[in-house]
């Protein structure tokens, strides 16, 4: 079994950035991928940043350019650091875990953009 635990979630102003962190604890394997999605009010989840144990990125559209993910193998800790954020970026954010066939999910954490 896998364990996450995301934080870092919380209200910011329009421009302004936030680090969210998720770790993973539990049977972790070797090779792995991380990322994370979100889900807003009324709408469905959707993928926003992955990365592989090895390291390597890839973005939604969304977060091109603004959100950075990345991953300390050491702690089994990935982070995504949000620039620029914008309203329409308010979710729940959720991170997972992918191995071996099976995925994992954590909690959630809210991040909320309001002036």
């Amino acid at each position: 079994q896998v364990q996450l635990a995301e934080s870092g979630g919380g209200l910011v102003r329009p421009g302004g950035s936030l680090r969210l962190s998720c770790a993973a604890s539990g049977s972790i394997s070797d090779s792995f991928a991380m990322a994370w999605h979100r889900q807003a009010p009324g709408k469905e989840r959707e993928w926003v940043a992955v990365i592989s144990s090895g390291g390597t990125p890839m973005y939604a559209d969304s977060a091109k350019a603004r959100f950075t993910i990345s991953i300390d193998n050491t702690k089994n800790t990935v982070t995504l650091l949000m620039n620029s954020l914008k309203p329409e970026d308010t979710a729940v954010y959720y991170c997972n875990l992918a191995q071996a066939g099976s995925v994992y999910w954590g909690q959630g954490t809210q991040v909320t953009v309001s002036s």
